[in-house]
């Protein structure tokens, strides 16, 4: 992404919702830490809830909201993507970029028009894992940077311990496969950077992107010592829910 000026060396530190650990995430105030932290860029979710969702006719729809899921949604009072959009218009938050990290495909018209009436589509990229989305925002508008996030994550199996060694095999044969994947997938998507669940990254995948110049950014990240071996390899940005560790 630019804009925003990176660290040194070009290295991008993404604050994940914010700073979920330091502040509850995708909220402004979580925004506003991260920017006092000194991000470049801050990611949050996008979701449509159940009423809101693409076969209830357009003037009958709920807007968007910026939450994980529909059990976040409904556990708070959840910004709206307008409420998190005005905010980006005003400082501090115009000092930062920001992803948009789509959970479910189908009302891609609605975020593209809401960033386009802001005038925020140079600063914005939209991440997510269903193909279908960055095809039809691809279509939409051209001009918005798109990330390809990978995998497609639908339930929390890394934290079930009989699944365990499943996932880890699994995972293992991901990080093989993904440098040749991305290799082929992101010209096909159009896509200018690639959101990676961070154990899937290798020094391969990480040549591999420069090479097809695709910004490989590493989610999510709070360990010291992961961030530091993460850097050696050469990722373009971390994501992390406490963006201190990334200076």
């Amino acid at each position: 992404m630019s804009g925003a000026a990176p660290a040194p060396g070009g290295f991008r530190r993404v604050g994940h919702k914010g700073a979920d650990l330091l502040v509850p995430g995708n909220t402004l105030a979580s925004f506003e830490r991260a920017v006092e932290i000194g991000v470049e860029i801050i990611e949050f979710d996008v979701l449509w809830r159940h009423d809101g969702a693409p076969e209830v006719p357009v003037g009958e729809r709920t807007e968007l909201v910026i939450a994980h899921d529909w059990h976040d949604a409904d556990s708070r009072e959840a910004l709206t993507l307008s409420e998190a959009l005005d905010a980006f218009t005003r400082p501090p938050l115009t000092q930062v970029e920001f992803n948009c990290d789509v959970k479910l495909p189908g009302r891609e018209y609605d975020l593209v028009a809401a960033l386009r009436e802001r005038d925020l589509v140079s600063r914005a990229m939209v991440s997510t894992a269903y193909v279908e989305s960055l095809s039809a925002i691809r279509a939409l508008e051209p001009d918005l940077r798109r990330g390809w996030t990978y995998p497609k994550v639908t339930r929390p199996w890394d934290r079930k311990p009989l699944a365990r060694p499943a996932v880890l095999a699994a995972l293992a044969m991901m990080r093989r496969r993904l440098p040749a994947l991305l290799e082929r997938r992101a010209p096909e998507l159009g896509a200018t950077a690639a959101w990676v669940y961070h154990p899937l990254i290798s020094k391969r995948l990480a040549e591999t992107a420069r090479r097809i110049d695709v910004c490989l950014i590493a989610w999510t990240v709070d360990e010291p010592e992961r961030i530091a071996a993460l850097r050696e390899i050469g990722v373009a940005g971390i994501c992390s829910n406490d963006p201190r560790l990334l200076s």
